[in-house]
């Protein structure tokens, strides 16, 4: 089962373009808020809504399925990760639009 749900979140991945989105800086402090502690600037903030709820969440759960970070508690991440998200709505009033 947790292969299905790998590809599955490969294909979102890839289908929306998610690792590109981010800059590697951003990325990271993201990634370090959510998986260890730590803030996330407004910078990277307008980065990740930009980025989308369907990448964050699939990205957050590719990570937790890589054996690297088995230890972790997967419900306690998906908390701070939604954390993370809402805290960045919050920051970045209305997203920039594309106009």
């Amino acid at each position: 089962m947790a292969t299905k749900a790998t590809k599955e979140n490969d294909q979102i991945i890839k289908e929306n373009n998610c690792e590109i989105k981010m800059g590697l800086p951003c990325v990271l402090e993201a990634f370090t808020s959510i998986f260890k502690t730590g803030s996330i600037s407004n910078k990277c903030c307008g980065e990740l809504v930009v980025l989308g709820k369907v990448c964050h969440s699939a990205l957050i759960k590719r990570t937790l399925e890589n054996p690297l970070f088995k230890d972790l508690s997967p419900a306690i991440i998906i908390v701070k990760s939604i954390q993370t998200w809402n805290n960045c709505l919050t920051l970045i009033d209305s997203p920039p639009s594309s106009a």
